[in-house]
């Protein structure tokens, strides 16, 4: 079984433990604003969806287009990480995300959907070299036999953003009173422009502030000395080894996908869901806030999940957690009302440990392949731009309610690969 305390061939950085410390805080600093610009998204999508009039699928669209980003971007991010390293790759990202961000301005003075979507992706393309660089970078910090515990515990605070998010950027954004969409789709040409107009520009001064923030953050990582970390540099690849021979990885990389698919997919439609009658019945401002707790959820289990991360192995502690999300997820599906609301909401929990437990499972073992292996992996979260699709695809077929079926299903897989999939396999070495 492998287990929070794998053995990579990667040395753990050799600098004081103080100047690790500090390290680590920066770099924290990162999970934080990038899990608030996501999760953002789960606010974009109702609100988009009611300017443009979207039915579900085209409004799984902005998922979509940020998420496909991870796919396009993660290869050359991990080559990027092998040319300039990993404190410098991390800039370059924190800079890409600040001008994405900028982009949302004149995306809604033009109130234009294909804007939006471009702008998403040009975001997602900056976190997407963060994600290459900062997950390694604290799995590989410090002792292999905590980097399950630290990387949760980095991804805590990246879960503190994700729970903010929903309820800032709900107020926010979603605070205008709407015209109802029959009306709407009475207006005239000029008229509907107009209206989209000044529904849209409720995301300028959010995301304003954002690409300042990011553009500040990113001078201040530049002047900040991170210690480097030489085992996992390229240059200490051995000829002939590949990624591929490492199903751990591989299996890992179908993991992330259908792990991060199922998380996504869950929180881009829970605004909507519970604003259905027969769930709960609330406004989605109300709903918004009712999304933070999803992923406060995660926040507090990441926390727990690092300190049990130091006792309990990686593996079982994951097949647990996924086990219980899919029985959850199960039950909203066949329950109405306050139950079907809180047991989704209850799912965010035991995401908690996933993402960082299948992660530093895959990249167990990699040595000098660690930056690619790690680029396969983010390359996989393009399962958050795949699965809301096909469910929202789901929903327009049979319902809301019961497409939250697919998430379920991705949850069986990582009980799979928890209890049988990361089991290491020794690579033989050819001369």
């Amino acid at each position: 079984m492998a287990i929070a305390n794998f053995k990579p061939s990667v040395s753990p950085s050799s600098g004081p433990v103080s100047s690790n410390r500090a390290a680590l805080s920066v770099v924290t600093t990162l999970f934080f604003m990038w899990g608030f610009v996501t999760v953002l998204n789960d606010v974009l999508v109702p609100h988009l969806k009611a300017i443009f009039d979207l039915n579900y699928t085209r409004a799984s669209l902005i998922q979509f287009a940020f998420f496909t980003a991870y796919f396009i971007f993660s290869i050359p991010a991990a080559k990027l990480i092998d040319s300039i390293g990993y404190k410098k790759t991390m800039v370059v990202g924190v800079v890409v995300m600040g001008v994405g961000a900028l982009l949302f301005i004149p995306s809604a003075s033009a109130a234009s959907y294909p804007l939006f979507l471009a702008a998403l992706m040009v975001l997602a393309g900056g976190i997407t070299a963060l994600q290459v660089a900062a997950n390694p970078y604290v799995a590989v910090l410090g002792p292999p036999e905590t980097a399950s515990s630290r990387l949760n515990l980095a991804q805590a605070f990246n879960s503190v953003g994700t729970a903010i998010a929903p309820w800032l950027g709900g107020t926010i954004i979603l605070s205008g009173t709407r015209e109802n969409a029959d009306v709407v789709r009475q207006m005239s040409g000029t008229a509907l422009q107009a209206y989209r107009v000044h529904e849209a520009s409720s995301v300028k001064l959010p995301y304003l502030v954002i690409g300042l923030a990011l553009m500040a953050l990113a001078v201040a990582i530049a002047m900040f000395r991170l210690p480097p970390l030489p085992g996992a540099e390229q240059h200490g690849k051995i000829p002939g080894e590949s990624i591929w021979k490492h199903p751990q990885l591989v299996l890992g990389a179908i993991g992330i996908f259908v792990y991060v698919g199922a998380e996504v997919s869950i929180g881009s439609y829970l605004i909507n869901y519970f604003s259905q009658a027969n769930i709960g019945n609330i406004s989605e401002l109300s709903a918004a806030k009712y999304v933070s707790y999803y992923w406060g959820g995660a926040m507090v289990g990441r926390f727990l999940g690092s300190a049990i991360l130091q006792k309990v192995r990686t593996g079982t502690v994951l097949g647990i957690a996924a086990l219980v999300a899919c029985l959850l997820v199960s039950t909203s599906i066949l329950s109405l009302g306050h139950l079907a609301m809180w047991s989704i909401i209850l799912v965010g929990l035991f995401n908690s440990v996933m993402f960082p437990s299948i992660f530093t499972l895959g990249i167990a073992e990699l040595g000098p392949l660690t930056g690619d292996g790690s680029g396969l992996l983010i390359m996989a979260i393009v399962g958050g731009a795949l699965i809301p699709l096909a469910q929202g695809r789901l929903a327009d077929m049979i319902g809301l309610h019961h497409a939250f079926v697919l998430p379920a299903i991705c949850y069986l897989y990582i009980v799979f690969y928890a209890f049988r999939g990361s089991r290491p396999v020794p690579v033989t070495q050819t001369a």
